[in-house]
């Protein structure tokens, strides 16, 4: 700005020396230069210092020394003011300086006064006051050049339908108009409106209603808030269209992150030229939100190099990943990270810490953590769901009960996890009194303390209360499945199928866990013409036949005995686990069909699924009906080769197989050398072979062994004295019997009648 020397201005000069100022240096000559010219109360001139001073410096102190020392004021000088006021958020002060202006100074706002104003009520929520300027806008005349303004007052003070009668009112819309309408249903939770509101829009196509920065900002927020990646798509290519794409790259990126697309989010990451913390922030909540550590690990050490310092909601998206993905050491590396450069308060991070461990399961690590954060509610409730989640029954209990002794509120997450674990250890009692504090809490309304509390009475037997709480409250699939499946747990397998079968009725859509459970009670009751019945209504109703339950169809119809649908079933489903394996061979084999079996467990072998305990057990079981002995052998021999160790049902069936097929001295020869010790199972199943075979001697000296190895096992007594007494050693079989009642606390009781 270039000033002359010793020459006085007049007003016009100044004016147009103002409209050059680019620094806060010439600001302040110019300053003096209209002190000095005797132009300091010229209200034009002033009001455009201290815009100046509001633009260039940011300094209010200035703007209100210079307001407060003009003898007079004009509406000009008031609107500088009320501007510098707005742009530092001090509504209340904008709200009394237009009170003043208008009272006071009995001055009449303009087209440029109502819009600050009526826009800092909106952010103070003064919905009344908002109405009386509303009302003074109709009177002055100025609510046609206003009214994007109140279409904005009411959608932030939650009045949509205010805000939509506001906008009907005008005849001639604008840019900002629609712009305020639009992200006005977004803002209150109407993002489908907004979206048809930026369709209208965009379908006028005259220019001054043509969409802005900010109208577009809105539609990719609705977009977001929908999950609506594809209608966000168009939009996209939309802005492109227009040209305005470079604008919205943050919008663009935000928008793709809350629909759940990693891969496009990344693209239009790439794409943001200056990346602040929110762009760093979206793109890696997204990929923590689908497990994508490793691009979270790259992405956050990129943000490093670029020197944008991380806040809580970034370690906690890394945090929360990795715990949702239970990648157990790189969690505990970036652990390490975060405590040595002290990115965030210990506090935040501690809570966060906790959360990821509990996830982990490592609840020692969580238990060092949880005295740091014992303040927080969050943390207490969490620690409840870990002991829960890690089957800590008894101290998830306990902590439970602490909580409520130091006054610390429970949560649903804390609730349900306590309940969980009074299930587990069949404290239904003390589940009794965790609901009555569920009800003090008014959690009970809460559907998944229902579904808890339905578990917890239906697995300890108490179906009254379970259906009780279940026909009362509000109810969703889980909780037809848990009152379906605590009808089994206590073998009501009958009531499980009527139970389904009402669900049906009422137009509940059944879900692929309530089809397993009801399988599973058609196949404990091997009733073909209820399991046919079930599989009908998954054709009809479209269900895929996925892992769970084909293994569920093909056990159900073993179990009926319709082997051939059984397997069926089996052939069609082009993904099989160990279960479903075990699920046929154990058809085969409960069935009389040994052969089968094993040809089923040839085929598992070259299919490359891994065998393990249960299949061997069922092919054992198989070859002992059957009596294939050598073929039994070859199972159990096998076994080595998966580098499983027999138990003690794997040596039941061996030591049944061989007795069946009368290698007794084998079979002796296997228990003797076991390397566990047998259990009655083992030495009942050689004793009866021993009798079925005439084996006396034999039978006499397997039972010392029995005695010897369980001597209050009562039954070894009895069978013992009975091979005495059938070779005609009664001395010896009374000496036994004896024996057994000295040894025994329970000898066999004499039997007595009434008559």
């Amino acid at each position: 700005m270039l000033i002359r020397r010793f020459n006085v201005y007049d007003a016009g000069e100044l004016i147009v020396l103002a409209n050059h100022v680019k620094t806060v240096e010439s600001l302040r000559r110019l300053h003096a230069l209209t002190v000095t010219c005797g132009h300091s109360t010229n209200l034009f001139i002033a009001a455009k210092l201290i815009s100046l001073y509001d633009s260039l410096q940011n300094d209010h102190v200035s703007c209100s020394t210079l307001f407060h020392s003009l003898p007079s004021k004009d509406t000009f000088v008031y609107n500088s003011f009320l501007k510098s006021l707005f742009s530092r958020s001090l509504f209340p002060h904008a709200l009394t300086l237009f009170s003043h202006m208008t009272r006071a100074s009995n001055l009449s706002p303009n087209h440029f006064t109502l819009p600050i104003v009526v826009s800092a009520s909106a952010h103070l929520s003064l919905l009344p006051h908002g109405a009386s300027l509303h009302a003074l806008a109709f009177k002055t005349g100025l609510f046609h050049s206003s009214s994007a303004s109140f279409v904005s007052f009411y959608s932030r003070c939650g009045e949509m339908d205010l805000a939509c009668k506001v906008f009907d009112e005008i005849p001639v819309r604008d840019v900002a108009a629609w712009t305020a309408l639009i992200i006005g249903h977004v803002q209150n939770g109407e993002p489908e409106k907004g979206l048809k509101c930026l369709r209208d829009m965009h379908e006028v196509g005259e220019d001054t209603q043509k969409p802005n920065v900010r109208t577009w900002e809105g539609g990719f927020l609705a977009c977001g808030n929908l999950g609506a990646a594809r209608e966000g798509a168009c939009l996209h290519g939309v802005v492109i269209k227009d040209g305005v794409a470079s604008f919205l790259q943050s919008s663009v990126l935000a928008m793709y992150s809350k629909c759940g697309f990693p891969r496009e989010a990344y693209r239009a990451f790439c794409e943001v030229i200056h990346k602040d913390l929110l762009s760093w922030t979206s793109i890696i909540g997204v990929c923590a939100r689908f497990g994508m550590m490793g691009e979270c690990v790259k992405l956050y050490r990129e943000m490093q190099e670029n020197e944008i310092r991380p806040d809580g909601i970034v370690i906690g998206c890394m945090l929360s990943g990795f715990g949702n993905s239970m990648d157990v050491s790189q969690g505990k590396a970036f652990h390490g990270v975060i405590i040595r450069r002290q990115y965030v308060d210990a506090e935040e991070v501690n809570d966060l810490l906790l959360f990821m461990y509990c996830k982990f399961g490592m609840m020692s690590l969580a238990e060092r953590i949880f005295p740091m954060c014992r303040g927080s509610e969050e943390c207490w409730n969490f620690m409840v769901f870990g002991y829960d989640r890690m089957g800590e029954g008894v101290k998830c209990v306990e902590l439970f009960r602490e909580m409520q002794c130091v006054g610390i509120r429970s949560d649903s997450i804390g609730v349900v996890s306590a309940i969980a674990s009074c299930a587990q250890l069949g404290a239904v009692n003390l589940g009794r009194s965790i609901h009555c504090n569920a009800i003090k809490g008014f959690l009970d309304a809460n559907i998944a303390v229902t579904n808890s509390l339905i578990e917890i009475y239906g697995k300890c037997g108490r179906m009254t209360y379970a259906s009780r709480i279940f026909n009362r409250s509000q109810r969703d699939v889980v909780s037809w499945n848990t009152l379906i499946s605590s009808h089994v747990h206590i073998k009501q397998h009958e009531d499980a199928v009527d139970l389904f079968d009402k669900m049906v009725r009422e137009g509940l859509q059944p879900n692929t866990a309530t089809l397993v459970v009801v399988l599973s009670a058609c196949s404990h009751i091997a009733s073909l013409e209820k399991g046919e019945r079930v599989h009908r209504y998954i054709k009809e109703s479209g269900f895929r036949v996925n892992l769970p339950l084909g293994t569920a169809l093909v056990d159900m119809y073993a179990k009926c005995g319709q082997l051939q649908k059984s397997r069926m079933v089996f052939d069609s489903m082009m993904e099989k686990d160990e279960i479903c394996w075990n699920a046929m061979i154990s058809g085969y084999g409960m069935n009389g069909y040994a052969e089968s079996a094993l040809e089923i467990f040839r085929s598992m072998e070259e299919s490359n699924v891994m065998p393990n305990e249960i299949t061997f057990l069922s092919l054992l079981s198989a070859c002992a009906h059957a009596g294939l002995a050598e073929e039994g052998k070859y199972v159990f021999a096998r076994m080595l080769s998966y580098s499983l160790s027999p138990n003690l049902k794997h040596y039941t069936c061996m030591i049944d197989l061989l007795g069946r097929s009368g290698n007794l001295q084998e079979a002796k020869a296997m228990v003797l050398s076991m390397p566990i010790s047998p259990d009655s199972g083992v030495w009942g199943a050689l004793l009866g072979h021993c009798k079925t075979y005439n084996q006396v001697e034999m039978g006499i000296s397997i039972a010392t062994h029995a005695i010897d190895s369980e001597p209050e096992n009562d039954g070894y007594y009895v069978m013992l004295a009975n091979l005495y007494s059938s070779i005609g050693r009664w001395e010896e079989a009374e000496n036994v019997r004896r024996t057994m009642k000295e040894r025994c606390s329970m000898g066999k009781k004499a039997g007595w009648s009434l008559l």
